[in-house]
Formats: C-alpha cells, sequence, structure tokens
C-alpha cells in the first residue's frame, strides 16, 4: 500500500531538523484505527506526520529522508518492522526510531533496542504517553550537552554538580540531581513513569516499583522544604512535568 500523506498538504516536505520544536513523524502501521488515532494526536501537538502501512512502503519512505522521527510497528502482517531499522542502521541513517509492538518480554524489547530502536513502547498505549515518547526522542536529537542549566528559579550546575532554587543551594543526593536533571532538559514537557525508569534508572524492562514517585516527593521537599511551590507537577494519568513557574 502507498504512503499515505495523512495531512492532505501538496506543499513541499520540510527538510529534516528545520523546527527543533517540532517533529516529521513517519508511522509506519499497519491497523488503520491505531494509525488514526496516533497521527491525530501528533497532529494536535504540533508535529507533521506521514503514514506508511507495510515494510515496503516504509523503508522508502525513510529513506526518502523526510523524516526527523520514526515510529514502527514490529508485527507489520506477516513482516517484522525491525527488519527497517536493521536495514536503516546498515546504510548508516541514525534518525531516532520509537519501536511498538504488543511484543512485551524482557527479551523482545532488548531485540528491539539491539536492532537499532531508540525507545520501545508496548501496545496497548495511551497515545499520550507516544507523544511524549517521541518529544523526548527529538529533543534528545538536537540537545545540546549544555553544562549549565537554568529553567525560571531553578539553576543547575553540571560540573561542580550544584544546584540553587531561587537564589539557595539546594543539596541533593546523587539519583535526585539525575532526576532534576532529566527534568530541566525537557522544561513543560510531560514526562511519564517509563519513560524516567528506563532513562534515569536504567531499567529495559517495567518494573512494578513505586521508586518514580517517592523519589519525586523526596525532590519536592528538597525544592521547598516549606511545600508552598511544587517545581514538578503530575499530569493525571500520565505523569508529572517540570513547571518553571512553580
Amino acid at each position: 500500500m502507498a504512503i499515505s500523506i495523512v495531512d492532505g498538504s501538496t506543499a513541499p516536505a520540510p527538510q529534516r531538523g528545520s523546527d527543533p520544536r517540532r517533529a516529521s513523524v513517519l508511522l509506519i502501521e499497519d491497523e488503520p484505527e491505531l494509525a488514526e488515532e496516533v497521527r491525530l494526536e501528533l497532529e494536535a501537538a504540533g508535529h507533521s506526520v506521514r503514514v506508511a502501512y507495510d515494510v515496503d512502503e516504509g523503508l522508502r519512505a525513510a529513506r526518502s529522508g523526510w523524516a526527523s522521527i520514526l515510529v514502527v510497528d514490529r508485527m507489520l502482517g506477516s513482516a517484522d518492522g525491525l527488519s527497517i531499522v536493521e536495514t536503516l542502521r546498515e546504510e548508516g541513517d541514525s534518525t531516532p526510531v520509537l519501536v511498538i509492538s504488543a511484543l512485551s518480554s524482557v527479551d523482545e524489547r532488548i531485540s528491539g533496542l539491539k536492532a537499532g530502536g531508540d525507545n520501545y513502547l508496548v501496545k496497548p498505549f495511551d497515545v499520550r504517553e507516544l507523544s511524549a515518547r517521541v518529544e523526548a526522542l527529538m529533543r534528545r536529537r538536537g540537545e545540546t550537552r549544555a553544562t549549565r542549566l537554568q529553567v525560571g528559579a531553578l539553576e543547575m550546575d553540571l560540573v561542580d554538580r550544584k544546584v540553587r532554587c531561587g537564589g539557595l543551594p539546594v543539596e541533593l543526593l546523587p539519583r535526585e540531581f539525575k532526576l532534576l536533571e532529566y527534568f530541566m532538559r525537557r522544561p513543560g514537557q510531560i514526562v511519564t513513569r517509563a519513560m524516567l525508569l528506563e532513562d534515569v534508572w536504567n531499567f529495559k524492562f517495567m518494573a512494578q516499583t513505586n521508586v518514580v514517585d517517592v523519589q519525586i516527593g523526596n525532590l519536592r521537599r528538597r525544592l521547598d522544604p516549606t511545600g508552598q511551590r511544587k517545581y514538578i507537577v503530575n499530569v493525571r494519568a500520565v505523569g508529572f512535568k517540570l513547571d518553571a513557574d512553580g
């Protein structure tokens, strides 16, 4: 099946990476209803989306260089979507890839990452989490490793490992420092618990643990012992985000 330019636009395709705040997403998914749901969510977030429905068309579209992010389903009919990722990596294409799949075992996740996937999301999923992961990949792709970060009243020096909040020094444990850095590199972005477990705790599988909530609670108290300002806020049923205004 041919690639579907789902926004109906006849304008020339944007160049990869032309706007670091917006992704050009190629979704390779053979379930039309899911593809439409994902498309609508990503477009609502300001991204451009194209859809391909099988391996051949997906690979052809990926090779065009239009996409800044690929979202690839593992099972495309009788074919494995990882073949697309493996081929692109062999050809030297480093476009970030989010693999989506109903295959949820640790071995399958490892296979997806070893094939060249940058992230792995298990079906069924909330499309808001998929959107958050796409944005995380986009930020990671264009991220400069600044040694000083500032978000509102929060300041972080990554060389001296110092944090200040409202001009006052804040003492953080190593994990708390890493957690705050993760949020400060993504101000205002929704971050899910699964993203934090994978990127901050280096878990490569879904663990039944409340460690994220416990550590965020500790970090909140470190930043403001009075509890009057909550810099890291809950996003109901999705995760958290750093609110620069507190």
